[in-house]
């Protein structure tokens, strides 16, 4: 990145000559220096044509006392002799004319092909000002337009349906922050709306007490902390979806315990096999995607059923698996519980609590480890999901102990 500029933003280019003009003159150039070196070529045969070197002594001219067929054989050799210098006479007098000629051709051709190669240079060019002027006249708002350009396979179509492509993206993440944002401020209206209907009915009955004052108070109360939950879930989730500003090392298998020693599941049966599992991560998010996949698994499931957390290592990558027993789960409808206020139900009702963001939360902060997401339905009912980390060498993680690296390495079952 330029200095000077801020991420995001498109850096001032210093304007110079445009695309056209160059192409223009790199072909005027060419065709010069091409027509110069044939000059130069034809000039170089010109001076090596000459076939009687100087210094030649002419044939003796015919003698009476020779023969008439001696004689007729000295007079064509004397007439060769003439015509080659008469010839030789001619290459050395026409150099300079022949030079002058081609120098004159070779410009009045140079000024063509500048013409020709302006026109090309045009017609090549256009569908690339054609695309820029539609791609700028694009916005947030018409990320539906599309370039669509036509023709043959070539460069600039592979260019066109690649910002197509882009564009296509764009939209999509446009809608989906559009949803979000629709859905948060749902989210976050309901509440405020229950408490104003209870305050207002509370301060409407004129027989209202001091006991029934107070029960108002406590309902609004647990309404703001559940409002207070839903903040903190939705700055989770931003925080995940803006990346790690910082790694330490992290054993999964104390993040889980500590989260199952804070969390009792009453009526249900907790089964825990907790390996050493270190990570290279965030502490923070590392305990509330645990958290989180404990909290989704105890919620939804059934009576008498049970939570399955496991953590470890397998080929060198830290993974935490939870899987519970529960209600039946369509295996087309798990992915789209990764994602933000997204349920089961699709209207929302009878669902047991919760905003719809515990998932979505799991799958950004996973995201924002490099990690990878498995979400299954299980054949009896209940979830089965994993978060595969990636390998990291224990050299590379910063801050750890001898106890971290020989985790990492497999040597040993103790946190870090």
């Amino acid at each position: 990145m330029r200095e000077g500029t801020r991420p995001g933003t498109i850096p001032p280019r210093r304007r110079r000559s445009s695309a056209r003009l160059r192409l223009t003159a790199l072909t005027g150039v060419l065709f010069v220096a091409s027509g110069a070196l044939l000059i130069t070529g034809i000039y170089q045969w010109q001076q090596s044509g000459a076939s009687v070197q100087p210094g030649t002594p002419a044939p003796p001219p015919p003698s009476r006392q020779q023969s008439p067929l001696a004689q007729a054989q000295a007079r064509i050799q004397q007439l060769q002799y003439q015509v080659t210098a008469l010839t030789d006479k001619m290459h050395a007098s026409q150099p300079h004319d022949i030079l002058v000629l081609l120098s004159i051709a070779i410009g009045v051709m140079a000024v063509v092909s500048i013409v020709l190669g302006w026109l090309v240079a045009g017609r090549i060019l256009r569908p690339l000002r054609a695309m820029t002027t539609l791609t700028r006249q694009i916005s947030e708002h018409d990320l539906d337009r599309r370039l669509a350009m036509r023709g043959p396979g070539n460069e600039l179509t592979d260019l066109a349906d690649t910002i197509d492509g882009l564009l296509a993206r764009l939209q999509a993440a446009f809608d989906a922050q559009r949803q979000f944002v629709a859905n948060a401020s749902h989210e976050l209206r309901t509440p405020l709306t229950v408490e104003r209907a209870m305050l207002e009915v509370a301060l409407a009955d004129p027989a209202a007490t001091a006991a029934t004052l107070r029960a108002t108070c406590e309902e609004v109360l647990a309404t703001g902390e559940a409002q207070e939950r839903l903040i903190e879930a939705l700055l989770t989730l931003a925080r995940s979806q803006r990346g790690l500003d910082h790694r330490e090392p992290v054993d999964l298998a104390e993040v889980a315990a500590k989260v199952l020693r804070g969390r009792p599941a009453p009526g249900l049966s907790i089964r825990e096999t907790l390996a050493s599992a270190p990570v290279a991560g965030d502490r923070y998010l590392a305990e509330r995607m645990v958290a989180n996949l404990a909290d989704n698994a105890r919620r939804y499931n059934v009576a008498d059923g049970w939570v399955q957390i496991t953590t470890g290592t397998r080929n060198g990558r830290a993974f935490l698996l939870v899987a519970n027993s529960g209600p039946q789960v369509p295996a087309d409808q798990v992915q789209r519980l990764l994602q933000p206020f997204q349920r089961l139900s699709p209207d929302r009702v009878g669902e047991p609590g919760g905003s719809g963001l515990g998932l979505s939360i799991v799958a950004a902060i996973a995201d924002a480890h490099e990690a990878v997401i498995s979400a299954a339905p299980r054949p009896d009912g209940g979830l089965r999901i994993e978060v595969s980390f990636a390998a990291q060498r224990a050299s590379r993680l910063p801050g750890a102990s001898a106890w971290c690296r020989q985790a990492a390495a497999g040597r040993s079952r103790r946190g870090c």
